[in-house]
């Protein structure tokens, strides 16, 4: 039996305990950093396989598994275990227990695929050479995102990764296949916090105010221009304002606009110069029409690359593993994802894995209440990431 063979063989085998896994976490939903539960779960399974493993970033876990062939190469796999402030809507027996909270983002699935992994990686050790580090990271919905966290306090060290992988849920894809990319894949993000202040009062009255209201209308079209005209048309942006808050009635004018929006791009350079030009922009409208601005930024995750060997070699693995007519090219995602913190100081390879199918009704898009998977993706889930990951090393 081939090394593809015995994998696909414990993946088919452990099918049902992966989608056991899979819905005890996802009816176990916890937010970002408080994953306490799922940290112990996860624990409870490795220590059950006798995988050592070492706590970071409070509720993060970072096992080791080694094989029996001496080798100085090794891998690290990576999955998010935090759930989305989302009141679930699906019926289904698996449903979140814990109101407000869902595993809207696919995380229960990434985290119960890569214990399968594990799983599989631990029954082989003796067979294959090279070192695989397991990263369950907490954190990865908000900044500043466990993933910089964790490579602060050393997860990329002792012993370090030459390489690292991630998988993430795509509901566009049919399950059974994946997708991957090469190169620059997923946005930087950076939040925008604005506030414009004016001078309340009668809104019949207007020429005894300042307006902040058609301030922050000027400003949102305004900044706009940044996009349009400023960046080069090469170069993807995004600027969004998703929330605009006045207060006022309709005949009250209000003190101060509250605002809060969104800018992603794919260059380094450009993000630090768009944020200079927006806040110079719109300080200087509200200083133009008698106010002033606030406009604070947080810096958010950077863009996201795929290191070109080693995504083109995960990509050759993965047509081996499933065939070729079951692997997609990706097209470039505005998204972000703090798995980028990885691909900026390691190579890294970030692919997704198809979980949609329309008879099954789970093509409903991530960070939605109707969000769900065809349970069929954890079939390959596992075997895939462990196949790559064990060609990786030189198996």
């Amino acid at each position: 039996m081939t090394m593809k063979d015995k994998i696909q063989t414990l993946a088919l085998d452990i099918f049902d305990q992966v989608s056991g896994y899979r819905q005890h976490i996802h009816a176990n939903p916890e937010l970002s950093f408080k994953e306490f539960e799922t940290s112990a779960y996860i624990k409870s399974h490795l220590e059950e396989w006798g995988i050592p493993y070492t706590g970071m970033a409070n509720t993060g876990v970072v096992g080791l598994i080694t094989g029996g062939i001496p080798s100085d190469k090794i891998i690290a796999l990576r999955a998010d275990m935090d759930a989305l402030p989302i009141i679930e809507a699906n019926d289904k027996p698996y449903v979140s227990k814990n109101p407000g909270v869902m595993h809207a983002c696919g995380h229960d699935v990434h985290s119960s695929s890569l214990l399968g992994t594990a799983y599989i990686l631990n029954s082989m050790k003796a067979e294959f050479a090279g070192t695989i580090k397991l990263i369950f990271q907490p954190g990865e919905e908000v900044l500043p995102g466990g993933a910089s966290i964790m490579i602060k306090e050393g997860v990329l060290e002792n012993p370090k990764p030459q390489a690292i992988l991630g998988q993430h849920v795509m509901p566009l894809i049919d399950a059974g296949k994946v997708g991957f990319r090469s190169g620059i894949y997923m946005a930087s993000t950076d939040e925008l916090y604005v506030t414009v202040h004016g001078k309340g009062g009668h809104g019949a009255q207007p020429h005894q105010n300042i307006d902040p209201v058609l301030i922050a209308a000027h400003i949102v079209v305004a900044l706009q221009q940044i996009v349009s005209r400023n960046a080069d048309p090469r170069l993807p942006s995004v600027l969004s304002f998703g929330k605009v808050q006045a207060n006022g009635a309709t005949n009250i004018i209000p003190n101060e606009v509250k605002m809060e929006g969104t800018f992603r791009t794919l260059n380094e350079d450009w993000r630090k110069e768009a944020k200079k030009l927006m806040k110079k922009m719109a300080e200087g409208i509200a200083e133009s029409m008698g106010g002033s601005c606030d406009f604070n930024i947080m810096n958010g995750y950077p863009y996201l690359i795929n290191e070109p060997v080693l995504s083109d070699n995960a990509r050759a693995f993965a047509e081996d593993y499933l065939g070729k007519e079951n692997v997609l090219d990706l097209d470039i995602w505005m998204a972000a994802e703090d798995f980028a913190y990885y691909s900026q100081v390691t190579d890294a390879c970030f692919y997704r894995l198809g979980t949609g199918n329309k008879a099954k009704d789970t093509c409903y898009s991530v960070h939605t209440p109707n969000f769900d998977i065809d349970e069929d993706a954890l079939k390959l889930s596992t075997g895939l990431m462990a196949y790559i990951a064990l060609k990786q090393l030189g198996n």
